[in-house]
């Protein structure tokens, strides 16, 4: 099962990243200024993620594959880390899906 890691930032802002079963971050988000907006946040991508249009694949300058998730208001709700290949970000994109609807909080703040 996966989880959303809550931490704070050395500025203050409060951020989650979603980690699939075996530990490993599949989504990092943004900064929020409140805990209660990264809250949020992490209903926010247990929604979205559910909707492949929400997914935008992307490649990097250096030809690296990529995505964000976005909300339906366009923002950038996540982002991935860089894949080797464009069928490693889709995997990537799978495991979200998979693993945002029931993962747990975990709270390190």
């Amino acid at each position: 099962m996966g989880k959303f890691v809550i931490t704070k930032r050395t500025n203050g802002e409060f951020q989650f990243n979603l980690k699939a079963g075996n530990g490993q971050t599949i989504l990092t988000s943004e900064g929020y200024t409140t805990k209660a907006a990264c809250l949020n946040g992490v209903e926010s991508v247990k929604t979205n993620s559910q909707d492949d249009n929400r997914f935008d694949r992307r490649e990097s300058s250096n030809g690296r594959p990529y995505f964000n998730l976005r909300a339906s208001n366009g923002q950038i709700i996540g982002s991935s880390e860089m894949y080797e290949s464009v069928s490693a970000r889709e995997n990537g994109i799978e495991s979200v899906k998979k693993n945002a609807l029931d993962s747990i909080i975990d709270d390190q703040e």
